[in-house]
């Protein structure tokens, strides 16, 4: 099946990565389509939004944090069953706050260098974004 034909939802997706070289995955809560998959923070592009001010939003109803910068990553596409979306993924190096679950999703902090995140299920998108992250800080 094509995209054609599917409107196209625009999602900014942050990484956010500390000082010691973890990123932040958070679980998708009850009710959100992919319920229980384990995913990186970010939300839909609304109207007239940039992609830093889509993540600045998202972060702060997400995580509670303030972003400060953002440096873009990679755009993805992919097509989840619900919606053909393209993730215009950033990484976030600097923020204040502690990122904390304010939608009661559960967070983990994981190690760029393991193999794979210690959690799972990861939605099918969250893998070529860590993918392209291991390759930008190689």
């Amino acid at each position: 099946m094509n995209h054609e034909n599917r409107p196209v939802t625009e999602v900014a997706a942050g990484i956010l990565l500390d000082q010691s070289g973890r990123y932040l995955l958070g679980q998708r809560p009850e009710g959100k389509p992919y319920a229980g998959y384990w995913e990186v923070p970010g939300g839909k592009i609304e109207a007239g939004e940039s992609v830093f001010e889509a993540l600045r939003r998202e972060l702060q109803e997400e995580l509670g944090i303030n972003i400060h910068s953002s440096e873009e990553l990679t755009v993805l596409e992919h097509d989840y069953p619900h919606a053909y979306v393209r993730l215009h993924v950033s990484v976030i190096r600097e923020w204040s706050g502690i990122p904390k679950g304010c939608e009661g999703q559960t967070l983990s902090w994981e190690l760029l260098g393991a193999e794979k995140p210690s959690v799972s299920p990861l939605l099918p998108a969250a893998w070529p974004m860590l993918e392209r992250l291991r390759a930008l800080l190689a």
